[in-house]
């Protein structure tokens, strides 16, 4: 197993053994803590999105075993550990998948009967809050929106609007569901879009959003512009690229 495949579950075990190992708050009272303590949060989020179940106090032993120069373990040992921690999270990824996929599709069946709502031939569904009156982008076009994203369960994963700053990204650079809701919108409009995960991220996930998860989006398409090169974060801060679609999402 690589270390750069391995980096973030690394550096969120760091966390873990620093949230472990520290019971009393944070004296915050000069820029070191305050540094430490902004990539221990971080670092802290990667772990929790990752899923891993480990055991702080061991971790905290560790680290202070590693600090030491000491190792319990032999090499082959900890990558031994590793492969199975890799293991364990496939396997734990594929029945979250599974999980995901029939609510996913129990909730798009009950959802595209509610009150104007509309299905296009992909499956996306989306509700008309505000219908704008200005222009309709084109895939060469770049826009900018305020959006929040949230799961079927309610739990928010992305917001634009919680950080006070419209997002810019290239129409056709992003996952299909928005590329297709987005060449439906006038500037002005206000959509509410309901993503089915083959038109989102599908079977792999990413950070905060399970495999094989719906998407739900509040959008509002603040103005059309030009293309341009490279892209400013967007949706999920999926980089500028399509994803990958799957005959089963």
């Amino acid at each position: 197993m690589h270390l750069q495949k391995n980096q973030k579950i690394g550096l969120a075990l760091v966390a873990a053994v620093f949230i472990g190992a520290c019971e009393k708050k944070v004296n915050l009272n000069d820029d070191n803590k305050k540094i430490s303590y902004a990539i221990g949060q971080q670092i802290g989020q990667n772990l929790k999105n990752s899923g891993v179940e480990v055991d702080t106090d061991t971790l905290a032993l560790s680290m202070r075993d590693a600090l030491k120069g000491k190792n319990e373990m032999k090499p082959e040992e900890i990558q031994q550990a590793m492969q199975k921690l890799q293991e364990n999270m496939k396997t734990k990824q594929a029945e979250s998948g599974e999980k995901n996929m029939k609510e996913g599709k129990d909730f798009l069946e009950k959802n595209k009967s509610k009150e104007n709502v509309k299905v296009t031939a992909s499956g996306l569904q989306y509700l008309v809050e505000k219908e704008g009156a200005g222009k309709t982008p084109t895939k060469d076009n770049q826009v900018k929106v305020h959006y929040t994203g949230t799961l079927i369960n309610g739990e928010k994963f992305d917001s634009s609007v919680d950080r006070g700053q419209p997002a810019e990204f290239p129409v056709g650079g992003v996952i299909p569901g928005w590329t297709e809701a987005l060449l439906l919108m006038k500037e002005g409009s206000k959509y509410k879009l309901f993503i089915p995960s083959e038109l989102a991220y599908g079977p792999m996930g990413r950070p905060g959003i399970p495999p094989n998860s719906v998407l739900l989006f509040d959008v509002e398409l603040l103005e059309v512009k030009k293309g341009e090169p490279g892209a400013a974060p967007h949706p999920g801060g999926k980089p500028a690229a399509k994803a990958k679609k799957k005959d089963n999402g």
